[in-house]
């Protein structure tokens, strides 16, 4: 199975996926902007500020979901081994940290006015901001670190360590009083956000998926082309 990854197939394969994404982006970029910027109407009481909420939200959620999935990762690479887990792990690290990143911005520049500052200790944002050192710290450890194995084990550590911040963050706006509001989209019940807020939403998020996708995939063919030279030096 390590061998498929490392074989030169995969670069085939990665370029169809490229051009395949490519070549719909832009379209689905423009009508998603289109829903959130023209189609979806102002909040009755935060006006056209709410617009950002259509970056500001699915930043948050692929935050969230790259290190979830980074953690996830991590543990089968720390029990199996399996080498190719790392390259994904490090491959998904650096979108993660720009999405938090942009999650957190576009709160701040939400922030001010609806709450009247760019920044408070709360607690939704506290965490969030713990979430980013935690990117920081994994992408670090594979710069710092020389040795291949122990930095694969070091990041893991920090992954599976960083995982117990999802649930904080996830449920801190129940667990303490926040600026926040309690979320407005549920699963397992029913949403309080109107679909004509909610469809530019997850077009938007699709849309910010699809460049994950872009940037992954960009970023998993450097990491292959990396192994491959330094295996061929070590012939």
């Amino acid at each position: 199975m390590l061998n498929f990854f490392y074989n030169s197939n995969i670069f085939i394969w990665i370029e169809k996926l490229l051009s395949f994404i490519n070549s719909i982006f832009f379209a689905l970029l423009l009508v998603g902007l289109s829903f959130a910027l023209i189609f979806s109407p102002p909040d009755y009481l935060q006006g056209d500020s709410v617009r950002i909420m259509y970056v500001h939200v699915p930043a948050a959620w692929i935050g969230l979901a790259s290190f979830t999935l980074i953690a996830i990762l991590s543990i089968f690479n720390f029990i199996f081994k399996i080498k190719n887990l790392k390259l994904i792990t490090k491959s998904i690290a650096p979108i993660g940290l720009i999405f938090t990143c942009i999650a957190i911005v576009t709160g701040s520049i939400w922030g001010r006015p609806t709450w009247g500052t760019f920044w408070a200790w709360d607690a939704r944002i506290t965490s969030m901001l713990v979430l980013a050192l935690f990117y920081v710290i994994f992408i670090a450890v594979h710069k710092l670190v020389s040795e291949e194995d122990n930095a694969n084990k070091i990041s893991s550590i920090v992954a599976i360590t960083g995982l117990i911040n999802i649930p904080i963050i996830k449920y801190s706006v129940l667990w303490w009083n926040t600026l926040h509001q309690p979320a407005s989209i549920k699963i397992t019940g029913s949403s309080t956000i109107h679909s004509s807020m909610l469809t530019p939403l997850l077009l938007m998020f699709f849309v910010l998926l699809m460049y994950c996708a872009l940037i992954f995939l960009m970023k998993y063919k450097t990491e292959i082309i990396r192994i491959k030279k330094k295996n061929l030096k070590r012939l």
